[in-house]
């Protein structure tokens, strides 16, 4: 029961536990109590919104950083992990394979702002040998959520 209340939750956050309950056939007070726990053991650490940015009037970049770094003695990437996921700035850390060490996903007003974040607090930490920054220009999918989906014309064409 706990992987289907997981996948639901996952897509819809907002499922009222009643509604829930009624989809996987069990009482709505054993759904409640199943959620609860895993808040609290932590198996489900937050509940968020996704929002298109691109349809207000708010600048919003996105940014995703690899970085190269020289693990700490003892500690691994989670030291300089934690220094850096400490900014507001800073959206998410992944330890990842491949020739780089950490993904950042770093958000700010403007191409300058994150650039400046980078050069400023980032690549002049002791740890960090090279970044390499992308900027996201468009999302298509995130988190599941497909953003402007198309719609298909159905309609049988018809000619005289």
């Amino acid at each position: 029961m706990r992987k289907k209340i997981l996948n639901y939750l996952e897509k819809n956050s907002r499922i009222d536990i009643k509604e829930l309950a009624i989809i996987l056939g069990e009482e709505e007070s054993v759904v409640a109590e199943e959620i609860q726990k895993m808040e609290e053991e932590k198996v489900i650490c937050g509940y968020h919104t996704m929002i298109d940015w691109d349809k207000t009037d708010t600048d919003y970049v996105t940014a995703l950083i690899e970085v190269r770094v020289t693990p700490q003695r003892g500690q691994g990437f989670d030291s300089i992990a934690e220094r850096i996921y400490k900014y507001p700035e800073v959206r998410a850390v992944y330890l990842i394979s491949g020739g780089y060490d950490l993904m950042v996903i770093l958000e700010g007003k403007s191409l300058k702002a994150v650039s400046q974040f980078v050069s400023d607090k980032l690549s002049t930490m002791d740890p960090v040998l090279s970044t390499a920054t992308h900027f996201i220009l468009k999302k298509y999918k995130d988190h599941g959520t497909i953003f402007d989906k198309k719609t298909k014309d159905e309609r049988m064409l018809v000619t005289l």
